[in-house]
């Protein structure tokens, strides 16, 4: 069946704001979906309060309504439509997590679609209601005959009781309706049962929970199916958790395909998935099953089916290349999958399970230290805040280059030296899995714990434990040559396996560039394939590579090939976490763009499988690798770019931009020395005392004494921050000679032989923000923020409104020429954000930030005007008299940061100048006597803390 002529405008549903369960996933799907409906010549509508997502962009979207996601926005919408004679047809909820179906429903259930003459598509509401109630889905699989756990829904404390007794302990609680497990959780003993109990029914917006048998150390797989209107159903990938059960699979390392499913169970699973699917709804579109396996007798149990793209999907579309949002969105409107065409190829059908010959692991991404006392336990809950994902030919590999993108520090999986040696730690750790177990495990083999005591602890697959154990071998292996006596064939198995050259250099004992100059020398170099969904059985006409390594007498070719044109290179920003955002994927993706429309082919090196700078039809040529040297080294000696853009990609690309500069490469935009010169505290203040602009009185320390010497002379309180860190890592505001001994110690035992600057801090000073486009000599300033929260609190926390609201005019002056003449010091090509602190109408430089910063998408949206375009132009040579600037201004735009305390109920809402908030929402006003901005103006004192 074609393309639904009837349907001429469909509205899409975003997610909103980042939250810890809901991350950029949607963002990426949401894009994709509006990108494939355009093609087909549909008006897009488009709902989403998140500022800094490349979803929300004119590019993707004919209409964008940057506005709260309630049944009054969506209500406002329609009628707008309807009043210009161009009504929304149908609405598409399926792109936007939870957060959209869940409004989907409340919208049906209100009768507003049917009012609109809306039809739903992707999904029907049935399916929604049959899988999100348990009860429902619970009593539907026993229909089907398919396994469920023992257990049934408790719409009451009473009844949760009575179904505990049937149950008996360990048992698991699954509110209804919630998102990332919110409410969910292990009880093993009737003891704590009560306040679970209590918890969960809370959570539920529906009062209701499952109360069911633990299922705790089984096996969990999941399968993405499609599904078209004419019932034909194809499964795009198998993901297997490297976690048994136990772990929300949002908290677990999951590997694509499948490594210990024998064919037969895969075969009944894989019928189960289509029996499930077609028992909720005969909808067309995307839809997640969840199984478990038991390890002892191979039976198998659904856990759940989400009829909507989910964070598992989008990992499967960076997985195989195949792009299911976007087929699921033509599926919507009334396309068959033999109608389609797969978009790698460009020849065969959408018809067709992807094939892959190659393995992809996703490791996700925590950042419990900004939430101090957490329960690091890792649970149904889920508690991650990004993932990445490696690719590789082996598990090994894959799983290698996972660990080098997670920028925490590590070069890999073990051989770095930072590994634990406490027994009794290691043990603790295998028996209650948080963000570290998997290093762990290495930790434990390397001790020499036995196979069988760490296999009986974890419930992990024995099969996992040997690729494991297998790393520890070469490692251990390695330790005992040295540079010149290594054999090649050693070498050789550690690259095929993923060892970086940086471990290799820490086992045999010499420096990474020795290991680099050896292994090249003995001709192993590094070969790029391609990611083309179908085995290399057809042509792949998409450039999405990957790297690998020959080994033995297998070589393989180079399937990337350079061409002559001039090219550019944009570092991604690695997995989302706080502090580093989906605002720099934003400006990547723009900042692509821009390098071809400037007639650049444009080549984007990230390891983010959330995003849409991943997307295989955004750049020139995507290298899905991770944004860690030796592999950016590689991809640039084999492409020979014109240079390296690091602006894009917060502090991930920056921290690259010393090493490239001192290999020759090029930095296009502002240079690494002034990019250094800023991060350096000592020489950005001295740079401000020679063109006589005020700062807060500081000085620069090593240790703890020579801070203690200097908080006497600088006086309290004092903001005490380090050098080189993101997001206000490590900032604090101390008030006594005891805190800051403490606080330096602590910072030094992290970041050893760091520079640590002391300001003296001003106390309830207003703090304000600019951020500016810079050519190298004149200075276009983009936007003025001013924060409602006081100076101390993250500028990432804080409310900003744009333009200022009670600023005076000597102030904005001072604003407006600092931030010029730093522009200018600092030889800026390219974006810059200041950050200021205003004391009786004196304006102080906190810091500035050579690069984009997540207000920028903000003012992009809120002025309408695509300034990372323009500024990427400016690094590629262009001049800010180029461009005609011309921002629509009305009312204030006010940045809502967005927290995910909820997560870790033990943890105070306290803010400081470590920034905490994981997204944000933008609220437009069109006075100050709006009710929402004098609440949080009433507030603004409210959570300030040290």
């Amino acid at each position: 069946m074609p393309k639904d002529s009837s349907i001429k405008s469909v509205l899409i549903i975003g997610s909103g704001p980042i939250i810890i369960g809901q991350a950029c996933e949607f963002d990426y799907s949401g894009s994709q979906a509006a990108r494939s409906l355009r093609e087909e010549g549909i008006k897009v509508a488009l709902i989403n309060s998140n500022p800094a997502t490349i979803m929300t962009d004119p590019l993707n979207a004919d209409y964008v309504y940057l506005k709260p996601l309630d049944k009054n926005s969506i209500i406002e919408i329609l009628e707008k439509h309807q009043a210009e004679g161009a009504p929304i047809d149908a609405v598409l909820p399926t792109m936007g997590g939870q957060t959209a179906l869940n409004l989907a429903i409340d919208c049906d259930a209100s009768g507003i679609w049917e009012k609109y003459g809306v039809r739903i598509i992707g999904v029907d509401i049935k399916a929604i209601e049959t899988t999100e109630d348990r009860e429902k889905f619970r009593l539907k699989m026993i229909e089907i005959g398919v396994g469920v756990c023992k257990g049934r829904t408790a719409r009451s404390f009473l009844e949760g009781k009575e179904i505990a007794q049937e149950t008996g302990f360990p048992l698991v609680i699954r509110p209804s309706f919630t998102l990332g497990g919110t409410g969910g959780g292990f009880v093993h003993s009737p003891k704590d049962f009560d306040a679970a109990l209590n918890k969960g029914l809370h959570a539920s917006p529906t009062h209701e929970v499952l109360v069911e048998q633990s299922i705790m150390g089984w096996k969990e797989y999941e399968l993405e199916l499609l599904r078209d209107n004419l019932g034909n159903v194809i499964i795009i990938c198998s993901i297997e958790n490297f976690d048994p059960m136990g772990i929300h699979t949002g908290d677990s390392i999951t590997v694509a395909p499948a490594m210990t499913l024998p064919d037969t169970i895969y075969q009944r699973m894989r019928d189960m998935a289509i029996k499930m699917m077609n028992a909720i709804g005969q909808f067309a579109g995307g839809c997640n099953v969840q199984f478990s396996l038991n390890p002892e007798n191979d039976d198998i149990i659904a856990i759940e089916i989400n009829p909507r793209v989910s964070r598992s999907s989008a990992l499967a579309s960076k997985a195989t290349g195949y792009p299911i949002a976007k087929i699921a969105a033509k599926m919507a409107i009334g396309y068959n999958l033999d109608e389609l065409t797969n978009a790698i190829t460009g020849t065969t059908s959408a018809y067709f399970e992807p094939a892959l010959d190659y393995v992809v692991v996703k490791v996700p991404r925590w950042n419990f230290d900004k939430f101090k006392g957490a329960d690091k336990t890792l649970g149904l809950q889920m508690k991650s805040v990004g993932e990445t994902m490696g690719i590789g030919r082996n598990f090994q590999e894959a799983l290698q280059k996972a660990c080098q993108s997670l920028e925490i520090k590590r070069n890999g999986l073990g051989a770095d030296g930072k590994g634990l040696v406490n027994q009794d730690a290691i043990m603790h750790s295998l028996a209650n899995p948080s963000w570290n177990r998997l290093f762990h495990i290495y930790d434990a083999f390397k001790m020499g714990i036995s196979f069988k005591t760490i296999q009986q602890t974890t419930k992990i697959d024995k099969w996992f434990l040997y690729q494991i154990e297998d790393l520890v071998r070469i490692e251990n292996t390695l330790e005992k040559y040295t540079l010149g006596s290594v054999p090649k064939e050693l070498l050789e198995e550690a690259k095929h396996k993923g060892f970086a050259d940086r471990q290799i250099a820490y086992s045999l004992r010499c420096l990474e560039s020795e290991v680099y100059e050896k292994r090249n020398s003995l001709g192993i170099k590094r070969v790029y394939k391609c990611v083309d969904t179908c085995a290399a059985e057809f042509e792949a006409k998409t450039p999405y590579f990957y790297s690998t390594f020959s080994q033995g007498s297998a070589t393989l070719d180079n399937e990337s090939v350079k061409t002559d044109k001039k090219k550019v290179v944009v570092l991604g920003s690695g997995p989302n976490r706080i502090g580093q955002g989906i605002e720099f994927d934003y400006s990547c993706v723009h900042g692509i763009l821009a390098a071809k429309e400037a007639g650049y082919e444009a080549i984007m090196i990230n390891s983010n499988p959330e995003t849409v700078s991943t997307d295989f039809d955004i750049a020139d040529k995507l290298y899905f690798e991770p944004v860690f040297w030796e592999h950016v080294y590689d991809i640039i000696q084999h492409e020979k770019p014109e240079g390296v853009i690091v602006q894009l990609g917060g502090q991930t690309a920056l921290k690259l931009a010393e090493k490239l500069t001192k290999h020759g490469i090029k930095i296009i935009g502002t240079s690494f020395e002034a990019l250094d010169l800023a991060e350096d505290r000592g020489a950005f203040s001295a740079l401000l005392q020679e063109n006589e602009i005020p700062f807060p009185k500081f000085g620069v320390c090593e240790d703890a004494d020579n801070a203690v010497e200097l908080g006497r002379k600088l006086g309290y309180p004092l903001l005490v921050r380090p050098s080189y860190v993101l997001g206000g890592q490590s900032m604090k505001i101390v008030i006594n000679e005891q805190e800051l001994e403490q606080h330096v110690v602590d910072i030094l035992r992290d970041i050893p032989g760091n520079k640590i600057l002391l300001d003296h801090f001003l106390e309830n000073a207003i703090e304000a923000e600019a951020d500016a486009i810079c050519d190298g000599e004149d200075v276009y300033i983009i936007g003025i923020m001013e924060h409602i929260e006081p100076a101390g609190i993250h500028s990432g926390d804080s409310h900003s409104v744009l333009p200022p609201f009670d600023l005076s005019p000597n102030v904005i002056r001072q604003i407006e020429e600092h931030t010029k003449k730093i522009a200018v010091a600092l030889r800026t090509v390219g974006l810059l954000n200041i950050q200021f602190a205003i004391k009786d109408e004196v304006v102080y430089i906190i810091e500035a930030n050579p690069r984009a910063s997540r207000t920028v998408p903000f003012i992009c949206k809120a002025y309408q005007e695509p300034y990372v375009n323009y500024a990427t132009k400016v690094m590629l040579g262009a001049k800010v008299k180029d461009f005609t600037f011309n921002p629509v201004k009305k009312g204030y735009a006010i940045k809502i940061p967005v927290f995910s305390f909820n997560k870790f109920p033990n943890v105070n809402m306290e803010l400081g100048p470590e920034m905490k908030s994981t997204g944000e929402a933008i609220y437009f006003i069109d006075s100050l006597k709006d009710e929402f901005f004098r609440k949080v103006y009433g507030e603004r004192n409210l959570y300030l803390s040290k």
